[in-house]
């Protein structure tokens, strides 16, 4: 088994540099080639925080000065990486994937932050908090095939008190030309993206933050896309009658129009709810559109999707659509624990892209690894005894968690003594430097107030 580890690990190894190469060419300079791919490795590691510190003292850096000025000053085009890393996932992800299977999630997630410096912070609402908070705000693109998941896109939400404060944007380092942009038309942009670079994508997906507009929902029909977005409970459905809440609908659903299917495999097995769908017109091209609802088989309580496609589909098409959706929640773990995505301590928009696009890259890896790891192998890896077959067979596949485990620690950097205690030294005066400061600044506050 520690051989078949080992051949493992270099194939990784061959991957991730094969991948790192794939995108060499947005970097200006070869040392910044060099950084990114020590971010890379960092970003895998099996460290307590991920940060440019951190970092750099797993690369072996004498300091972080080379990982801040990739972060903030070098010259690299961070969307172009974003691009290749899109083209990298739907190519290992969708090639020769029915585009009816391929499936584009769009979902947000926020992260806590102090002060108002940092870029896209305001108070809003976070479903990641749970709750109002002090925080900024992304929308993520997934690509989902039977395959696998990884994120292709991402755009940062500038909320109006940013996109109206030019002096603001300018000290975060914002785009003159950045203009006030709504969370569906973050996802719009998005959508024309991956179209354009030639994604086979089916169905789009998405939660009531995005189903819950018109506007995008139509701009999807007319790209002539499916998709099944969840709306809200208040969500009024044209009917011949005259308009109808969505709740209203489940009146009208017979006891035999429910069906117990499953929305996909979780970590607990099958995602049983039952399920019921009717036909709805809006007045539209004669397209086929549906009110899906869904109801917990324990809590009894009710999900609605509004379900648009271009030809009639039956009701578990529309299911597994609707469970595609945990596959953008599944990245957020997956990015957050094993690839530091919400771990970046930069305020700048540049800094923010570019960190982000480094977390995407390394989760993009995992995730397409863990996918060829699913594929029936064609000769026998992580061999045993022969009479060992049974426990072979009981094992789980590779997850994304389970691949950065095993290569961080077969792949840990070895330092020698004098690295580590330049580091201790580093951190010590840096915050014998920043209490000094934060001394002096609170006796010239202290001493403001007495006069």
């Amino acid at each position: 088994m520690a051989a078949a580890l080992s051949v493992e690990a270099a194939v990784w190894e061959r991957d991730l540099g094969a991948l790192m190469q794939r995108v060499g060419g947005c970097f200006a300079r070869v040392e910044a080639r060099r950084t990114a791919r020590d971010v890379v490795d960092g970003l895998l590691a099996d460290l307590p925080r991920k940060n440019c510190w951190s970092l750099a003292e797993h690369a072996g850096h004498g300091s972080p000065d080379r990982i801040q000025h990739l972060l903030g000053r070098a010259r690299w085009d961070h969307e172009r990486v974003r691009a290749g890393v899109a083209a990298y996932a739907v190519e290992n992800l969708a090639d020769g994937v029915e585009p009816d299977l391929v499936t584009l999630v769009f979902d947000e997630t926020g992260d806590a932050k102090k002060g108002r410096r940092t870029v896209g912070v305001q108070r809003q609402y976070s479903g990641t908090c749970g709750r109002i908070e002090n925080c900024q705000i992304a929308v993520f693109a997934t690509l989902a095939t039977p395959a696998g998941h990884a994120f292709v896109d991402v755009e940062l939400y500038l909320p109006r008190c940013w996109t109206s404060d030019a002096a603001r944007r300018a000290a975060a380092g914002v785009p003159a030309d950045a203009e006030f942009a709504t969370k569906p038309q973050l996802a719009l942009r998005m959508t024309d993206r991956v179209l354009a670079a030639g994604a086979g994508v089916g169905w789009i997906a998405a939660d009531e933050a995005y189903g819950d507009n018109p506007e995008l929902r139509h701009a999807l029909q007319v790209r002539g896309l499916n998709y099944v977005m969840a709306v809200s409970c208040d969500t009024q459905i044209p009917t011949p009658a005259g308009k109808l809440r969505a709740d209203r609908f489940v009146e009208q659903i017979p006891r035999t129009g429910w069906q117990i299917l499953s929305a996909g495999r979780g970590s607990k097995g099958e995602r049983l709810y039952a399920w019921a769908f009717t036909s709805i017109s809006d007045g539209g091209p004669a397209h086929h559109r549906w009110l899906l609802l869904r109801r917990n088989l324990h809590t009894g309580e009710l999900a609605y999707f509004l379900c648009h496609a271009a030809t009639a589909v039956p009701l578990a098409t529309l299911v597994r659509v609707a469970g595609t959706r945990w596959r953008v929640e599944e990245n957020f773990q997956a990015a957050k624990g094993c690839a530091g995505l919400d771990e970046h301590q930069v305020r700048t928009w540049t800094s923010w892209h570019r960190w982000t696009t480094l977390a995407i890259l390394a989760h993009a890896f995992l995730a397409v690894t863990a996918a060829r790891a699913r594929q029936p192998p064609t000769t026998p890896t992580f061999s045993t005894t022969p009479g060992d077959t049974e426990h072979q067979t009981a094992m789980i596949p590779l997850t994304c968690n389970e691949i950065r485990h095993l290569r961080a620690a077969l792949t840990r950097p070895i330092h020698d003594q004098l690295h580590i205690a330049r580091w201790s030294r580093f951190r010590r005066r840096h915050q014998h430097r920043a209490r000094r400061c934060h001394y002096q600044a609170r006796q010239e506050r202290d001493h403001d107030l007495r006069l």
